[in-house]
């Protein structure tokens, strides 16, 4: 599941017994080289599509860790692209791989919770990418209501959101072998580390982005595939505030 220059199993299993922060902070710099950091083809997929939506000045990825999202914003902005996360060592790593004086829009990096976004009206364009498993179900209306409010009245936030897998699966019992783990884990150690894959389901996260004042709308990720039945694998949520 691994490189050879990935974390070990005891780094993962202090990881695992730490906070979120500080888990993400002991992971950081052998991050990129795990099946959890978001895959090329779907950072592409994403772009490609976010582009027909433009154009775009600037640019937010929530819960940006490493900074794939705020490459994605760096194809797509103008003007800035700007990362925030509350991890220091995930931010020192994106700092590392965006180092000042390239081409492109500037990059900043802001270290703080999505939860309390320090931004005012000033972005067209939000973005995150596999972070919400993070966030328990109660808190997600607060999150999508901060990035809400760092939006320009026009400005859009996307993100691409996969299909369940089929029911009795092997994917499907992989994550919820997970999930229940991380119940027990939680119920039985101190601090919490949040990571639930199980409970961003569709339907609530359309309400929950509804409630905090959007305009929702699903598009299609056709390059990343079809299911079975001729549905898409994947869709990209676009979320507009006007």
């Amino acid at each position: 599941m691994f490189t050879e220059q990935g974390p070990t199993v005891r780094e993962l299993a202090v990881q695992a017994l730490s906070s979120i922060e500080r888990g993400y902070d002991l992971l950081a710099p052998k991050f990129d080289r795990t099946p959890y950091r978001t895959p090329e083809r779907v950072l592409d997929a994403v772009t490609r599509a976010v582009g027909e939506l433009g154009p775009f000045d600037t640019g937010l990825d929530v819960c940006c860790g490493t900074g794939a999202g705020v490459g994605v914003l760096r194809r797509l902005c103008r003007e800035r692209a700007v990362g925030v996360d509350f991890s220091a060592g995930m931010l020192a790593e994106a700092r590392a791989a965006f180092p000042p004086g390239e081409e492109g829009p500037a990059v900043h990096w802001v270290r703080a919770d999505a939860r309390s976004l320090p931004f005012a009206p000033a972005f067209d364009l939000a973005l995150s990418f596999g972070a919400f498993g993070h966030f328990l179900p109660a808190e997600r209306f607060g999150l999508f209501a901060e990035v809400y409010g760092s939006l320009r009245p026009g400005g859009q936030f996307v993100f691409p959101i996969g299909a369940p897998p089929p029911v009795g699966s092997r994917a499907y019992w992989s994550l919820f072998g997970f999930d229940a783990a991380m119940r027990v884990r939680n119920a039985l150690w101190r601090p919490q580390f949040v990571m639930y894959y199980r409970t961003f389901r569709l339907g609530d996260v359309l309400e929950d982005l509804t409630q905090a004042g959007f305009v929702v709308r699903l598009q299609p990720l056709t390059e990343l595939g079809a299911r079975p039945d001729g549905s898409p694998r994947a869709r990209l949520v676009v979320a507009t505030r006007e």
